[in-house]
């Protein structure tokens, strides 16, 4: 099987290639990336001379290369701008990338036939989970920050080809992801490095707000699944039904590393924030047989662990040299 991945040298990205080259020792993989700030090709370093690794440098939206890379038998598009506190101070870059991009994609998958299109997406095009309840692949649409409701957008384009032409696309809606290789401006990495730096924690607000917590490994399991027995049209949760409240996250970074609270600083809290996320995953477990495998508290201590040993990695992407 070939794969074209794009933005697979981002976090997500990055460690799906890692492991569906290790699991399938006989698939093709090709990484599209654009390499903007949070891809980094460190990230995948150990996979250069891979025989069955390509890496190109390119921008989704340009028709041409993206369908210079083709035949392929399945695209999985990663490729986002991701970051809602950029979305909001530059949304233009969120509906080039997330929405142009995608339909450029989608454009080639249909001309050339491919057998399946995975498009990863988000809980945030979702909104706000409220006090109670939990997100359905049923939920309706209803995002908050310039950066949900592109990706909202560009979950209707794969729709709507599937729809239309009957391309065989399917969504994931994935909760928040933690691990290696993560940039270090979400909320767990930013934590542990500026805890092992002794620098501030900064904290959104009152620290409540509420995030439900998957393992990049366990997604990768379910993205392994979705590609291989995923249905043609159907949208997939994948959630690890572990709830925390931002503010207890911190608390246990800084108790992993043995650092004071006294390091948590509350900042005021950003426009248009969800207050809780919360998936429901019951779809992909029933119908394709996936569950989490990681225990929050111990993937949390293996990852904090990860960045104490690859501190010239996290240092060389804050001082702009990676």
């Amino acid at each position: 099987m070939k794969l074209l991945i794009t933005g697979g040298a981002g976090f997500i990205g990055s460690n799906f290639i890692r492991y569906m080259l290790r699991k399938y020792p006989d698939y093709h993989v090709i990484n599209l990336d654009l390499l903007t700030y949070a891809g980094n090709l460190e990230n995948l370093k150990d996979l250069e001379n891979h025989p069955n690794y390509r890496m190109v440098k390119g921008d989704i939206c340009d028709r041409r290369l993206v369908e210079s890379e083709f035949p392929v038998d399945v695209i999985v598009n990663f490729a986002a701008e991701s970051h809602v506190d950029r979305s909001i101070m530059d949304p233009c870059v969120f509906i080039h990338s997330n929405v142009l991009g995608t339909q450029v994609l989608l454009e080639a998958a249909r001309k050339y036939k491919v057998s399946k299109f995975v498009q990863i997406s988000t809980d945030e095009v979702y909104g706000s989970a409220g006090d109670n309840g939990y997100f359905t692949e049923d939920t309706p649409l209803s995002p908050n920050s310039p950066y949900s409701a592109s990706k909202a957008g560009s979950d209707l384009l794969v729709r709507a080809y599937y729809e239309t032409y009957r391309l065989p696309a399917v969504i994931t809606r994935c909760s928040n992801n933690y691990g290696p290789y993560q940039f270090s401006e979400k909320l767990i990495p930013l934590a542990i490095t500026n805890a092992i730096c002794d620098n501030e924690i900064p904290v959104y607000g009152d620290g409540r707000n509420i995030r439900d917590w998957l393992h990049v490994a366990d997604h990768c399991t379910a993205i392994d699944l979705v590609i291989h027995k995923g249905k043609p049209g159907q949208i997939y949760n994948i959630g690890g039904n572990n709830e925390w409240r931002n503010l207890d996250i911190a608390k246990m970074i800084l108790s992993i590393l043995n650092k004071s609270e006294n390091l948590i600083r509350f900042v005021d809290d950003r426009p248009g924030h969800d207050r809780r996320y919360a998936i429901c995953s019951r779809k992909i477990q029933t119908e394709l047989g996936w569950k989490p495998q990681y225990d929050f508290e111990s993937g949390l201590e293996e990852t904090v662990n990860w960045y104490i040993d690859n501190r010239e990695w996290w240092k060389r992407i804050q001082n702009g040299s990676s």
